[in-house]
C-alpha cells in the first residue's frame, strides 16, 4: 500500500526539467495520491512569471498539476497537528 505524498517545489521544477529519476519516483508515488502545498505552487508561479517562456512553462505546469491535489496551508497544519 503507498500512502499520500506531499510534493516538495523542488521535485516540481526537477520533474517539469525532465529528471528522469524524479519522473519515475513520482510515478511511483502516485499510486498513494499525490499533493501540492499553495505554498509550492506559488513558488512554481513566481518562478513561472519570471521565466524566458512563461506560457509554455504555465501549460507544463497545469499539465503535471491535473494529477495531484492541492492542499491549503489549513490542512497541512491540521496533518502536521501544529494548527
Amino acid at each position: 500500500m503507498k500512502l499520500p505524498c506531499l510534493i516538495d517545489t523542488d521535485w516540481i521544477i526537477h520533474y517539469l526539467n525532465g529528471r528522469k529519476d524524479i519522473i519515475e519516483e513520482l510515478g511511483s508515488l502516485k499510486k498513494g495520491g499525490l499533493f501540492v502545498s499553495v505554498i509550492s505552487l506559488a513558488e512554481l508561479y513566481e518562478g513561472i512569471y519570471y521565466s524566458t517562456n512563461p506560457s509554455g512553462n504555465e501549460e507544463a505546469l497545469n499539465d503535471f498539476l491535473s494529477g495531484v491535489s492541492i492542499l491549503g496551508v489549513n490542512v497541512i497544519a491540521f496533518i502536521f497537528n501544529v494548527e
